[in-house]
């Protein structure tokens, strides 16, 4: 019995000094982090940093324009893990952030990210968004979430995103065995019977092209002149010859597709053709692969330059041309396209089309560095010329993800216990419904709304994680914090990755002062539903 009790007492002892170590700096044994920064140190890389940077400053001396200053290294941390895994560094996370030197911490925190399978969860189901839309299907023909699961474990691999693409545009088989094949059965028309090819044809112009060819669907394009009714239409029929039964994508050694012209009337049959750079096309291979093989062909600067818009979206919270579509094949020309994305996307077709390269680069940006307020005035042209970082509001998942890791001072990852990570995928679905989701248009700014706010501030969600139970975060900081001052700080850290100003600091030390046992665990859960509250969780700055 004597030797049981000092074994139960030794193990609480382990498990505060461990928590401990979360919170407070401490040399205790704790889960560590990689920090690797030599992937950015490569010389070819800094060559393209350099140049992106280069063009930058030199938009900004053209337009008169003084860029804002630096962010604080933990603002940094914090838009890449926002950007990258849908939440906030934890406190575990910050502590040893901190700990390493200057030079290399941003760089081997971004690094880290990426191959961490939380980077690889959300920008598959981000991404998918644009693939496959945000409804669910029918359940036999279309399997979503086999899609999304085969989406991450690329990611994770850093499997080149032409060899992605081209598995889901060209994929045959079973929707269970090759999930790729889900992007075409996510086309499924259930009057056809059959997966729809002017659907699919959108589909591949928008997500992979970034071009709004679909406007040409019904009459020729109305502001882009090379593009005509027929364009369209021998897009689409690529998949002319794709067929669905029940959950097996196939494609059938003959027929034409054929379309109803909505303008003169009848139904006419088209072979297939793409509505530019018809030299990248190749004269062998199934309908499907020949597409797939123009898309992603490193020539086919539109597929490298859509790339980085949206990767560059995700990142900024907006895209680097005015919309993340081109209604013209000129938006994105040489002529008209911002130099980054230009840079950018050459740098990306010349290196195999490397997603995890890609985000490294953006990310190790000047642009993607700068404050999102300075000391002198912020105008509108600041905002355009990007001498600013900017202001976006964050999705509802992230919202709810930052509240979730938030309430916790480990990380919640892939080893966090099972029922963690459950009761964060059924929390963070609950509140997304009710939160609502702004679906395709994910980047169009916007101010929230009055329902959003009050969901926020009354939710049982958001409430629940800042109480005082005895494993929330708040409880956790009320009895380790050494004093007031860094009980207010541990929570500032926790929720907004940033220590709070001397005033915000003495004002909250001040009401915890002389506290303690559950009088303390309250005022510090109080603090937690300010700290959730406040306009500054719910944007990315």
């Amino acid at each position: 019995m004597w030797g049981r009790n000092v074994l139960f007492a030794a193990v609480v002892l382990g498990s505060a000094l461990s928590l401990w170590a979360s919170l407070f700096p401490l040399s205790a044994p704790r889960r560590k982090i990689t920090f690797d920064a030599a992937p950015t140190e490569r010389p070819d890389f800094r060559v393209t940093v350099a140049k992106v940077n280069r063009a930058f400053r030199d938009q900004w001396a053209e337009k008169g324009l003084v860029p804002a200053p630096l962010a604080a290294d933990l603002t940094v941390a914090r838009r890449l893990s926002l950007a990258l895994t849908g939440s906030v560094p934890s406190l575990e996370d910050v502590r040893q952030f901190e700990e390493q030197s200057p030079e290399m911490r941003v760089e081997g925190w971004a690094h880290h990210l990426l191959k961490d399978r939380r980077f690889a969860d959300y920008f598959a189901d981000r991404l998918a968004r644009a693939y496959i839309g945000t409804e669910d299907g029918p359940p036999v023909v279309y399997r979503k979430r086999k899609f999304i699961a085969w989406l991450s474990d690329e990611f994770l691999k850093n499997t080149s995103y032409a060899e992605v693409v081209t598995q889901m545009i060209a994929a045959q088989g079973l929707n269970t065995d090759v999930p790729a094949v889900n992007f075409v059965a996510a086309g499924y028309d259930d009057n056809k019977e059959a997966p729809d090819p002017e659907k699919l044809a959108v589909r591949v112009s928008r997500a992979f092209l970034g071009l709004r060819i679909d406007c040409a669907q019904c009459h020729d394009h109305f502001l882009e002149p090379t593009w005509k009714q027929t364009h369209f239409q021998a897009l689409a029929a690529f998949f002319g010859q794709t067929r669905h039964v029940v959950t097996n994508i196939t494609d059938a050694a003959t027929g034409e597709y054929g379309f109803e012209d909505r303008v003169a009337g009848g139904r006419h049959e088209i072979g297939p053709g793409v509505p530019f750079l018809p030299e990248l096309l190749p004269a062998t291979g199934t309908r499907r692969s020949r597409l797939a093989a123009w898309v992603t062909d490193t020539k086919n600067v539109y597929f490298a330059r859509a790339t980085v818009n949206r990767v560059w979206a995700m990142l900024f919270g907006r895209p680097l041309t005015n919309r993340i579509e081109a209604q013209t094949l000129a938006e994105m020309s040489d002529e008209q396209a911002p130099p980054a994305l230009r840079i950018l996307g050459d740098d990306f077709a010349a290196h195999g089309h490397d997603i995890r390269r890609l985000i490294l680069l953006i990310s190790s940006l000047d642009v993607f560095r700068l404050d999102s307020a300075a000391a002198f005035e912020i105008t509108e042209s600041h905002d355009e010329a990007w001498a600013v970082f900017p202001l976006s509001r964050l999705r509802p998942e992230q919202v709810i993800g930052n509240v979730i890791q938030a309430a916790s001072v480990k990380t919640i990852d892939q080893q966090s216990h099972v029922f963690v990570r459950l009761a964060r995928y059924f929390s963070e679905k609950d509140f997304v419904a009710r939160y609502g989701d702004a679906d395709d248009d994910e980047f169009a700014r916007s101010s929230g709304t009055i329902p959003q706010r009050l969901l926020v501030m009354n939710g049982d969600l958001v409430d629940g994680k800042a109480n005082e139970e005895l494993l929330s975060a708040s409880a956790q900081i009320a009895m380790f914090a050494p004093d007031d001052r860094a009980a207010v700080e541990a929570a500032y850290l926790t929720v907004l990755t940033r220590r709070p100003t001397p005033k915000e600091s003495h004002h909250f030390a001040t009401r915890l002062a002389n506290t303690s046992g559950d009088e303390r665990r309250r005022r510090l859960a109080d603090l937690y539903w300010a700290l959730f509250n406040s306009t500054e969780l719910s944007w990315n700055h």
